[in-house]
């Protein structure tokens, strides 16, 4: 495991905001040089705490604007039951990100349609088809003031 120092903070909280950034615009911003700022990087990467980089997409731009949060509860709380919705949930585009959590239900999904109206034919036709599935409550997200998702 990579030790994760006040200058590896600094490094993370960098590449956070811009993983696009130059290694030497990072090692000028943390006060490193930069072959030293490299290998550090390349440590981070090395034991998996930098996992990935992403873009960070405008979805509305992209036709899939409409974003909802949507709280799962299953019929049965078998393995078998879980790993049938996941397998389901895993060949839907809608769905971005899928959480098994404790609470009133079992899954939080984040689901992202062009408009509600494609949000209904996915609520019903896929969701609401899936034998696993007993209860469906949707939360349409009006707006993001704060959102650190990459």
């Amino acid at each position: 495991m990579a030790k994760v120092d006040a200058i590896n903070d600094n490094i993370l909280s960098e590449l956070g905001r811009d993983g696009r950034i130059s290694n030497i615009d990072l090692a000028a911003r943390v006060g490193l040089s930069p072959s030293a700022c490299l290998r550090r990087v390349q440590e981070l990467e090395r034991t998996g705490v930098i996992s990935g980089y992403r873009a960070v997409l405008d979805r509305t731009k992209l036709g899939t604007g409409f974003v909802a949060y949507i709280g799962v509860g299953l019929n049965s709380h078998t393995k078998a039951s879980q790993e049938a919705f996941e397998r389901a949930i895993a060949h839907a585009p809608e769905v971005r990100e899928c959480h098994n959590i404790t609470g009133n239900v079992e899954y939080l999904l984040r689901v992202e349609c062009a408009d509600l109206v494609s949000y209904k034919s996915f609520h019903t036709d896929m969701l609401g088809a899936l034998p696993q599935v007993n209860g469906i409550t949707t939360y349409v997200v009006i707006g993001s003031p704060k959102d650190e998702r990459a």
